[in-house]
């Protein structure tokens, strides 16, 4: 997660965004100096909000979390490097040849967003509009002249059945994975390249078949793998503690509005995360006891499947938290607090805790499954967790060819789309 979002003056009034740092109360600051100057109007990268629309936090009545990426922020790129030594040994389980295992996850190489071209093999970095900006064949980058002749016109159409979007922080390591293997699979002597994949005697290895195997590598890690239990016994190595958690959730509901927990993880991956993260002597303040995470929620859904719950969604069902299993028959009485339920669709979600969309700001990590989907099926008020951008931020602020001309953009662009700085007239009470 941005680093400091659990403060509640800086992510509480979350959209409610101050001016770029070229802007004081009055205009323009023109000394380029402000932003190391601390000025209290300026927030620090790592803290600012962007917006899309104004939103006042007093219509809303409802704030969901999801928890991985969200609540629970995973350590990178130790987590990543987990998960890709896990799935280079699937692969080699598979059939693949043994030299995968040299592979070393390289963090500074996968960027999330990236699209792969199934076809050609190719990770390609497109527009809002399909135009493709770069693109790379295993680690080779290549030219204007060798994509145009791939992709007419530097275009491709979204197609499901040729393009998949490598889209969450959790493709992180599989995306290096694919540009590892199909560099691999390309110049070892081994195999003959072709456009659309090797050939080694008898045996044609297309790169289609490469990305289906590395998929359901990661599907295998993910589900029926030991990276969850590695996850789990290992906290302190791979899942960051914040200790302000409690207190921002707290304060939320002080406000008069409900939390709730909504969340593609199972239970017994949940709960002991959850636990972790609020492993603290005292609650939400120092003279507070020790509360269970449960008790911050006012409901909590886990097995979500999203982006399916949005849609059809599946049955509801209670899971009995003392064992973890689900209980028979669909769940159709009200949620009750501290109780745990599982699936659901967003319609009986909605009903059951008396929300509508507008009334609803739901924060997490995926563009597609937690963003998208809710915004344009449902209505809800959303907010993107984007860790990158804080890498992008840091390197303009210190480059000195980039910063200043990076900083007019960001007024410029502030000001087109309006961003608003009216306070909230209900929210929590902020305290240092």
């Amino acid at each position: 997660m941005i680093d400091g979002a659990y403060n509640c003056q800086d992510h509480l009034n979350m959209l409610h965004v101050e001016s770029s740092a070229l802007t004081t109360q009055d205009g323009i600051n023109a000394d380029p100096g402000a932003y190391q100057s601390g000025k209290k109007w300026y927030r620090k990268a790592a803290h600012r909000i962007f917006v899309n629309r104004s939103l006042h936090l007093e219509h809303i009545k409802f704030y969901g979390f999801d928890m991985d990426y969200t609540l629970a922020e995973y350590k990178s790129p130790q987590y990543e490097r987990l998960g890709f030594d896990l799935v280079k040994q699937r692969m080699v389980d598979m059939g693949y040849p043994q030299e995968i295992l040299e592979f070393e996850y390289d963090p500074s190489f996968p960027v999330r967003g990236l699209w792969f071209d199934t076809l050609y093999g190719n990770l390609l970095k497109v527009d809002a509009y399909g135009n493709i900006l770069v693109c790379v064949h295993g680690f080779e980058f290549l030219k204007h002249s060798q994509v145009y002749e791939l992709y007419p016109n530097k275009f491709l159409q979204l197609d499901e059945c040729r393009v998949y979007v490598l889209n969450t922080l959790f493709n992180l390591p599989e995306t290096y994975l694919l540009a590892c293997l199909v560099d691999f699979f390309s110049n070892s002597p081994q195999y003959t390249w072709g456009k659309t994949g090797v050939t080694c005697g008898d045996i044609f290895i297309s790169f289609k078949s490469i990305f289906q195997d590395v998929r359901n590598a990661v599907d295998w890690v993910h589900i029926q793998g030991d990276l969850k239990a590695m996850t789990i016994r290992n906290l302190d190595e791979y899942v960051k503690k914040d200790e302000r958690l409690p207190m921002f959730l707290t304060r939320i509901r002080e406000s008069g509005a409900k939390v709730f927990l909504l969340t593609n993880s199972d239970f017994k991956f949940t709960n002991q995360i959850m636990t972790y993260l609020f492993d603290f002597p005292h609650g939400a303040r120092p003279e507070d006891p020790h509360k269970n995470w449960k008790t911050y929620f006012d409901i909590i859904v886990v097995d979500a499947r999203k982006p399916l719950f949005f849609g059809e969604g599946t049955l509801m069902r209670q899971v009995d938290t003392a064992t973890g299993a689900l209980r028979v028959g669909t769940h159709t009485g009200p949620m009750l607090k501290e109780h745990v339920y599982s699936g659901g669709s967003c319609d009986v979600f909605t009903k059951l805790i008396g929300a509508k969309g507008k009334d609803v700001l739901y924060v997490g990590d995926h563009i597609f499954g937690d963003i998208l989907k809710s915004k344009k099926i449902r209505g809800w008020r959303t907010f993107l967790i984007v860790p990158s951008s804080f890498k992008s931020f840091t390197y303009g602020l210190t480059n000195a060819n980039f910063s200043l001309s990076f900083r007019r953009w960001m007024l410029c662009w502030g000001r087109n789309i309006k961003i608003s700085t009216r306070a909230p007239k209900r929210n929590p009470t902020y305290r240092s």
